[in-house]
Order: C-alpha cells, then structure tokens, then sequence
C-alpha cells in the first residue's frame, strides 16, 4: 500500500543525533512540526540541576505534554508546583496556566509534545540567538518576541 500524501511517509529521528541547540537547557527537536505535517512538535528537553525555567505563562494555539525521562522536573499547574518524576506525564491545555523548572540535584530529561505542531522550534532557536548575542530587549521587545510565538507571560 503506497500513500500518495507526504504526511504518511515514515520519518525517523536517531536517539544519537545531537541537540540541535546544546548547553543548558538543551533542546533536541526529535520530530518539529514541519517533520510531523504540522499534527504535533516532539522536543527532548535538558536542564542542569536547580535550574530555572520558564514562569507561570499560557499559550492560546497548542498545548503542550511533558514526559519525564529522568531526573525530576517540578510544574507548576496553575495553582501550585509539584515534582514529577521518569515515567511522569502532565498535559497543559490551550489556555492552561503552567512553568517549569528542575529543583532537584541531578538533570532532568523530559520530552515535550506540542499539538497542534506549530514551528515552536523558532521559538528556541531566537531565544538562544537573542541570548548568545548578548543581546539585550527591552520590555516591549520582550513583550512582541513571547506574542509572536503564543506565549503570554503572566
């Protein structure tokens, strides 16, 4: 049986490719959404022990699924923070309040999925350029980056 639309082709991604954006967090985009037909984003995501992550923010067009690999990875749902660790799943709906960071000791390694696949890629890969260039934004550059990928600070 042949499927004359792309998006039934068999994609594979090597667990040995390297991150494509290294250091710390490290972000691997295991399946984007351009790969996917746009139905969902894959990323394995690493971050140092007692690291900060993103605040309390909501995104309006996708919703975003955390598995944790290893390690601990602590989110925030909303109305409290609670740790999550390997084998853990959380789902945040369109809308749904949420942040993350690692308080533990060790790394963490968790995967998260992105649906609709939106290009969330763009979103790590400026945010990486922005810091690496050293370069500074001022609080409505910051505000007008965040809108452009659908997340909105709180």
């Amino acid at each position: 049986m042949s499927f004359p639309d792309p998006a039934g082709r068999v994609v594979v991604s090597r667990g040995d490719d390297p991150p494509d954006l290294g250091g710390s967090p490290s972000v691997r985009f295991v399946a984007p959404g351009s790969v996917t037909g746009g139905r969902f984003g894959l990323f394995e995501y690493r971050m140092a022990p007692r690291s900060p992550g993103p605040g309390p923010h909501v995104h309006s067009t996708f919703s975003e699924s955390f598995y944790v690999l290893d390690g601990e990875l602590t989110i925030f749902d909303g109305a409290r923070w609670a740790p999550y660790r390997p084998g853990d799943y959380v789902h945040v709906g369109e809308t749904g309040v949420h942040a993350f960071r690692n308080d533990a000791d060790v790394e963490t390694a968790f995967l998260i999925l992105f649906a609709p696949g939106i290009a969330r890629e763009n979103f790590f890969t400026e945010l990486r350029a922005i810091r690496d260039e050293g370069r500074e934004l001022d609080e409505e550059q910051w505000r007008e980056f965040y809108a452009r990928h659908d997340q909105v600070n709180l």
